[in-house]
């Protein structure tokens, strides 16, 4: 996941993806009215409309007609943000169907007035100024999930709160030492530490994630954010329970890769230290999941990319199956607010599901399979040129 640069790097490095930086290997329309989270969305929605309400060229997205749109507005507005800081003309990236900042002005002053849309209202909305634009020839890709972290620390170091979590050093031209030189004390005494935590498994997720939450002893609640990596290259541990038999590639999860470190602990240092790469961070003044060029992520509705196949903050209909969600489908509109290390080619994505053990478990578990659309604004030179 500079605020920008430091999201991409934290992805990029730190997290290196949910599932991918442990050693993973790499259908018809829903019923079920998405929520805000990623199995928001199990009740048929009363308010479905009729097919002939629906914009004609949205009626090959299998599921639109069920989702509740209106979910994915906040995660479009901090899009907005973004635009109103830039200059007119700026490409939102590499896809010109993605059109600039002009383009993205007239969509933004009109969701300026829908702060409390309908789902039907946001519907619409979302039909008359966007218009679905395939990014692939039919190809399905990999996607995962990933959450915000919850640890708990405090500002000094106790015999509980033993685990110290270091803002980055001054980089020499030796190079930063690696994890297991920085775990035997490399940087100790260094007036580096930012806090501590009462759990190295929690740190070393931490780390994966690239930013996370903090619950103190003293009862406040503090964001840390992705503030550098040593520079050792990242090797996934997953890849050694599958050799020593513990698992399959497919049975790899994150949830199961911390079970065997919290019942191995005489292991789990000696295995975590097996990656050399090692992430700094920094306090955030505000709690909450941020991603690429610094905008707040919406659990269920934001969605990690490659942003060289897919503009950063450029809506997206999401349909995949094999999901950790009841009926094993997530057809829902997403905003591409993130990047990450293993989320490379034309269709592959992350899911954020937000905080917490239910997060925890949901984002852990995901490998699902499927594509995405992107909606492009109607106005745009190459959309027009499409449409005639």
């Amino acid at each position: 996941m500079a605020a920008a640069v430091g999201s991409v790097m934290a992805r990029a490095v730190a997290r290196v993806s949910t599932l991918l930086a442990f050693g993973l290997l790499a259908g018809c329309a829903g019923d079920a009215a998405t929520g805000s989270g990623p199995d928001g969305g199990v009740t048929a929605a009363s308010w479905r409309p009729g097919m002939e309400k629906v914009s004609a060229d949205f009626h090959g997205l299998a599921g639109w007609i069920d989702d509740d749109h209106a979910q994915a507005l906040p995660a479009l507005q901090r899009t907005c943000r973004w635009v109103a800081a830039q200059p007119a003309g700026k490409p939102l990236g590499s896809n010109p169907a993605a059109g600039t900042t002009s383009d993205w002005r007239p969509i933004c002053e009109a969701l300026r007035g829908l702060p409390n849309a309908e789902p039907e209202t946001a519907r619409r909305f979302f039909e008359d100024h966007f218009t679905p634009v395939a990014l692939s020839e039919g190809q399905e890709g990999l996607f995962t999930g990933y959450y915000e972290v919850e640890l708990r620390g405090s500002w000094t170091r106790t015999e509980r709160y033993n685990v110290p979590l270091y803002k980055a050093p001054k980089r020499t031209k030796r190079g930063l030492p690696s994890r297991a030189r920085i775990t035997d004390g490399a940087l100790k005494g260094k007036g580096l530490e930012i806090l501590w935590v009462d759990d190295p498994i929690d740190a070393f997720f931490l780390e994966i994630q690239g930013s996370g939450r903090v619950r103190m002893s003293d009862g406040s609640v503090v964001a840390l954010g992705y503030g550098g990596q040593n520079g050792h290259r990242y090797v996934p541990i997953g890849r050694h329970l599958i050799d020593i038999g513990y698992a399959t590639p497919e049975q790899v999860t994150m949830p199961l890769i911390r079970r065997w470190l919290t019942e191995h602990p005489g292991e789990a240092r000696r295995v975590m230290n097996m990656n050399p790469s090692y992430v700094f961070f920094q306090l955030r003044p505000d709690v909450g999941a941020r991603g690429a060029r610094n905008m707040e992520l919406t659990a269920g509705r934001s969605l990690a990319v490659d942003p060289g196949h897919v503009p950063l903050g450029v809506p997206l209909w999401l349909d995949v199956r094999e999901a950790p969600v009841p009926q094993g489908e997530i057809k829902r509109l997403v905003v591409a607010q993130d990047t990450g290390g293993a989320i490379k080619g034309a269709v592959r994505g992350d899911l954020f599901w937000g905080h917490g053990a239910e997060a925890a478990e949901g984002a852990g578990v995901m490998k699902a399979k499927g594509r995405y659309t992107m909606l492009a604004p109607r106005t745009t030179s190459f959309t027009l040129a499409q449409r005639r």
